[in-house]
């Protein structure tokens, strides 16, 4: 069968040999050695096929010739799933789309070869931090991102030095520094500087006296500025994002700022969507955009690296005003946050009318409105009074503190009221030659549900535990909501466990077996769809298997 290489393209650290004939791509890793030579990888070989079925349809494909081999780091090497799930899907949506897209290419305004490079050397020199994560987040998302975000500002660093003939490296203050480990990158990397947040994290005592982490609340003001500071950094800083260009202009006329915007927040509390030609992501990314150009900046944008959805980021580097202009400039600024905020009150009092503080959260505090004491303290240094920065402790909303005999009050008014809403919409259970009928009852959207519940029931979730609709998936034995309407799981429907499952996966589902009672069995008024044998909780206690986690726990007593 003839087969030829049309060509061999080297590229960041891998090359891509290309099979005319077969409609292939080879991508083979490469690793560089002591002396400088690329040598290919054995591991984390894969390949993309296309392939002419008939007339206009193809076929794609993505294949991994060792995945037994393959290594995963959550950046350069993704995982396994990634490639089929996620890229497929990706290479057969980009082969049809016409349209541009609303985003910059990735590292445009770095060079590519020396991010490839040097992020190799930092997720070689912090792996480690990996295995020793004490925070509930993914480490494998979470350090390689940050790796990979410090590799990014060290070459932006490097080239601006260059540009302006600087040998001293540039200072930093990372404005909600989150677990601190960007911060204790750049440190170790020779980067004087310091994160600040509102809570400290486990992780800061890890890191040593060469990492500078401070915990306090920074509420955009005259108090908190950093006129000796180069770069200011909002990485993921959520209520401080739009804040970002704002300090970092009135900190000095040197000062630039870095700033990678996830959760969407104006300056006031949540940002409000304007216009529906752009997506959410887009329009809020061009929001924080105008508030660079606004603060005098030119703000350039970026597509990062990351393991994460959320990857365009913007630089602040340069004025476009001369710095005898800055008390005018200072003036738009203000003109430019009051705008925003008399905008978003006026916008509240429509959707809501009288009822202001339920629905907005008390964002919108009208300004005749009784101060806070620490408002009181400082309002004269404030930019916008009533700024609510994050609580110093994080708040639990995921219902899972809240009593067992609420819980299954709530889950059991629910199951009823769904029950009862259509008892005519029940099924017949064929299993065995069985025609009884099972009540499915009725799904009922959240809304509907809500209004069947005691005000004092929502009160406290809403207020305390994150909502109706938290407390129902959690309970996912009993109900499915899909959509924003709550069914009764029908658990005859549900997919058997996958025989691919990884071993230990599988080994784990079995040793939780029968760990809890079957809500149907002891609740529904036809008992459980399912027989005992087929069902993953227990018909009564007899059946009951002890949790492997209690052995343990035993047996370390």
């Amino acid at each position: 069968m003839k087969s030829a290489v049309n060509f061999v393209c080297i590229y960041e650290s891998a090359f891509a040999s290309k099979h005319v004939y077969h409609g292939t791509v080879t991508f083979l890793p490469l690793e560089e050695s002591s002396e400088g030579k690329y040598l290919v990888k054995k591991c984390n070989i894969y390949q993309i096929q296309l392939k002419h079925i008939k007339d206009e349809e193809w076929s794609v494909s993505v294949v991994a010739p060792f995945p037994e081999d393959w290594f995963s780091d959550g950046i350069v090497y993704p995982k396994l799933a990634w490639l089929g799930n996620e890229l497929l899907s990706k290479l057969a949506k980009w082969s049809v789309e016409q349209k541009p897209s609303e985003f910059k290419s990735t590292l445009s305004l770095i060079s590519v070869a020396k991010y490839s490079k040097l992020y190799q050397d930092l997720k070689e020199k912090y792996k480690e931090m990996v295995k020793v994560w004490p925070e509930v987040t993914d480490p494998e998302k979470f350090v390689y991102e940050d790796v990979a975000i410090a590799t990014y500002l060290l070459i932006l660093w490097e080239d601006e030095r260059k540009e302006k003939g600087l040998t001293k490296k540039q200072s930093f203050v990372d404005l909600g520094c989150g677990n601190g480990l960007l911060v204790h990158i750049l440190n170790n990397e020779g980067h004087p500087g310091r994160g600040i947040d509102v809570r400290k994290r486990k992780i800061w005592d890890m890191y040593g006296p060469g990492t500078y982490l401070e915990e306090a609340t920074i509420i955009p003001g005259d108090s908190h500025l950093f006129p000796d500071t180069d770069w200011l950094i909002g990485n993921h800083s959520d209520e401080l994002t739009p804040w970002i260009p704002v300090i970092a202009a009135r900190s000095s006329y040197s000062c630039r700022y870095f700033v990678l915007p996830c959760c969407f927040f104006d300056f006031h509390g949540k940002y409000s969507r304007r216009q529906s030609k752009k997506t959410q992501y887009r329009e809020y990314l061009d929001f924080v955009a105008q508030v660079g150009f606004v603060c005098g900046f030119h703000v350039e944008e970026d597509c990062l690296r990351i393991p994460s959805t959320k990857r365009v980021s913007f630089v602040g580097k340069s004025r476009t005003y001369p710095a005898a202009e800055g008390a005018l400039i200072d003036e738009q600024i203000t003109q430019f946050i009051n705008n925003r905020r008399t905008c978003a009150v006026a916008t509240c009092d429509r959707r809501v009318g009288f009822n202001h503080e339920h629905h907005c959260g008390g964002l919108c505090k009208e300004a005749g409105s009784e101060p806070s004491e620490d408002e009181t303290e400082t309002a004269d240094t404030l930019w916008m009074p009533g700024f609510r920065p994050r609580e110093k402790v994080e708040q639990v909303r995921n219902c899972a503190s809240l009593p067992r005999d609420f819980v299954d009050e709530v889950v059991l008014s629910v199951a009823n009221l769904l029950l009862n809403a259509a008892p005519q919409k029940s099924c017949s259970d064929k299993q065995g030659g069985n025609m009884n009928t099972w009540n499915q009852g009725e799904s009922l959207s959240l809304r509907e549900v809500a209004e069947h519940l005691d005000k004092e029931i929502l009160k406290k979730l809403k207020s305390e535990y994150g909502g109706l609709q938290t407390l129902l998936k959690n309970n996912h034995q009993v109900f499915e909501v899909l959509n924003g309407r709550v069914h009764i799981r029908d658990w005859r429907k549900e997919k058997p466990p996958s025989k691919t499952k990884p071993e230990v996966k599988r080994r784990l589902s079995a040793e939780a077996f029968k760990t809890r009672l079957c809500w149907f069995f002891i609740h529904h008024p036809d008992g459980c769809s399912l027989p005992s044998e087929a069902c993953p909780y227990a018909h009564g206690t007899e059946e009951l298997r002890q949790s492997q986690m209690i052995k343990k726990k035993k047996h370390i007593q």
